[in-house]
């Protein structure tokens, strides 16, 4: 029987089994309880876990953490190249290597945290079947292990607009702003795909073509201004929208801020992660019996 859930009695229900007094403890029903605290008191294992999740992915490699620093590059180059030079594809008067790569930060971010975050739960079958603890933190701490690639990329993102003369933008005190809106979307993707993945593991086989697809649904490669006016509004219901507009203004300034596909990105990533929070606690009682 699966033990986590709710503690349907405040007193131990009196017995005569064994040593005496009893706890039963029963599945949640109906509406459920987010217990966001549990997350301060298990945040221990919240730090080894992105801890072991950073070590993990550079462990017994020739190039080890050069490797955050070579995929934008390679990316950057790849899209220069193709866009830049072969296509024309404009980049709002920014140098293309810059706008390509401004853009790549919060994506490969974001897309790299719904890889890991959406196969987390699965990927830890034996500490879920075996201990109690919040099952919110591996999602977490899926999401959150990206940030240390982040601030390294950021470095080299830096590093090139100087390189191109383009000096760092005032705007850029609103950059953290802007990151954590980019974890929040993360975050909140992540609680929904993982949770669907423990029951429907054909979501792990969907997940690849997801953000491919949302790739080109996203302003990387091309300007947000070349969506039709008329369209602006619904293009700006994806979050990532808002997310990748405020970092190439926060980063590089110049232009209006775009803060209406931003305030929107707010309000979606809003509603996407309460109700992730919901779904995922929800779906929590049953993961050590489907898992």
């Amino acid at each position: 029987m699966n033990v986590i859930g709710e503690i349907r009695s405040k007193t131990p229900l009196q017995q005569t089994v064994g040593s005496g007094p009893i706890t039963i403890i029963e599945p949640s029903h109906g509406w459920v309880a987010l217990r966001l605290k549990l997350l301060w008191k298990y945040r221990e294992l919240l730090y080894f876990l992105v801890w072991r999740d950073v070590k993990v992915r550079y462990t017994q490699t020739v190039l080890g953490v050069a490797w955050v620093v070579l995929q934008p590059l390679a990316a950057t180059f790849i899209f220069t190249v193709i866009f830049g030079n072969l296509v024309r594809m404009p980049s709002d008067n920014i140098p293309y290597a810059i706008f390509a790569m401004t853009g790549l930060v919060p994506w490969n971010y974001f897309a790299a945290a719904l890889s890991r975050g959406g196969g987390s739960l699965v990927g830890n079958t034996q500490l879920i079947s075996k201990v109690y603890f919040p099952r919110l933190v591996i999602p977490i701490a899926a999401v959150l292990g990206g940030l240390v690639d982040v601030a390294l990329v950021l470095a080299l993102v830096f590093g090139l607009t100087l390189s191109y003369g383009v000096g760092p933008s005032p705007m850029s005190v609103t950059l953290p702003f802007f990151l954590l809106l980019a974890i929040a979307a993360a975050l909140a993707m992540t609680l929904w795909l993982a949770a669907l993945n423990v029951q429907y593991r054909d979501v792990g086989y969907l997940i690849p073509f997801l953000v491919q697809f949302w790739l080109f649904a996203t302003p990387v490669v091309y300007p947000a201004s070349l969506i039709p006016e008329r369209w602006r509004l619904l293009y700006s219901l994806n979050p990532m929208v808002g997310v990748i507009e405020g970092f190439r203004w926060a980063l590089l300034g110049g232009g209006p801020a775009p803060w209406q596909s931003v305030a929107i990105a707010v309000i979606v990533v809003s509603v996407l992660l309460v109700s992730g929070l919901f779904f995922f606690r929800r779906m929590e009682k049953i993961f050590a019996d489907v898992v």
